[in-house]
């Protein structure tokens, strides 16, 4: 693996090292996950996937549907 240095301003540092942490990762895994998704369109893990109830019974059958609103 390549090793690069990115500059960002404080608040979007400040986000991303809280995001990693919200998510239990690294900055760097974080980091990479952001750039293949963007760069390589390779899709985004959904790490919180089956983590709460939503009360509703038919979000497999949406799926597509709920990940077409996700990103855009």
């Amino acid at each position: 693996m390549k090793s690069i240095t990115v500059r960002l301003p404080a608040g979007v540092a400040m986000a991303l090292r809280a995001e990693a942490n919200l998510r239990g990762t690294t900055v760097s895994e974080l980091t990479r996950e952001a750039i293949e998704a963007h760069i390589l369109g390779t899709p985004r893990r959904l790490g919180a996937a089956g983590s709460s109830r939503s009360g509703r019974d038919d979000i497999s059958e949406r799926i597509e549907e709920i990940l077409a609103g996700e990103m855009s």
